[in-house]
């Protein structure tokens, strides 16, 4: 079996709250306006699919929020998104691999924060076979091409594939192609799922 795993909120946990938090005390913009003004639109989009720069996707989030940041205060406050690794998830992803599974990563996410998690939770690259990011792949989910793409390279079928991740759009969007998509609600989503398979 391939066994697919998001990043943020399967893998890590992430909280946008303490990206808002830490320009809001470089700023002094109220969090409340800075969690109205932000919304994932075209330059988010785009940040994902390795289109922009990172400096182009900072200046233009500052933009379009009205914030006096700089490049290197608007970085810091990028990467005060991660919180903390789940281990459970990692020990899981190792079991499978004992078993003979393949185990990949499959995230959306940025050159920006790939200059944070992997030195920070060298976990991650240990427990995988393989790690897929949007930016590299210049598509990101839930686009059909970037589960296919997956699938392809790793030469599984959907039918042999198990997808965890915690946004809803990309569970359906996996889910369409034939793909066993499990939503991750909470940490215990996944250790839940594996408690018969594990056994």
């Amino acid at each position: 079996m391939l066994y697919i795993f998001d990043l943020g909120n399967v893998i890590v946990d992430i909280d946008f709250n303490r990206v808002f938090g830490t320009w809001s005390d470089l700023t002094r913009v109220p969090l409340a306006t800075l969690k109205q003004s932000f919304t994932m639109g075209e330059a988010f989009h785009q940040h994902e699919r390795g289109e922009i720069t990172d400096e182009a996707f900072a200046e233009a989030i500052c933009h379009e929020m009205d914030l006096p940041l700089s490049y290197e205060q608007f970085s810091h406050g990028w990467q005060a998104i991660f919180v903390s690794l789940r281990p459970e998830v990692i020990e899981i992803m190792h079991k499978l691999r004992e078993q003979g599974h393949r185990v990949v990563v499959l995230s959306n996410t940025n050159r920006l924060h790939t200059t944070f998690w992997p030195d920070e939770y060298p976990e991650i690259h240990a427990a995988a076979d393989h790690v897929y990011l949007s930016q590299e792949m210049g598509m990101r989910k839930p686009e059909a091409r970037i589960y296919q793409r997956v699938l392809e390279a790793e030469g599984f079928s959907a039918a042999d594939t198990v997808f965890f991740d915690d946004n809803a759009d990309n569970i359906e969007g996996a889910n369409q192609l034939g793909i066993t998509s499990i939503l991750v609600t909470g940490k215990e989503t996944i250790p839940r799922y594996f408690t018969k398979q594990l056994c």
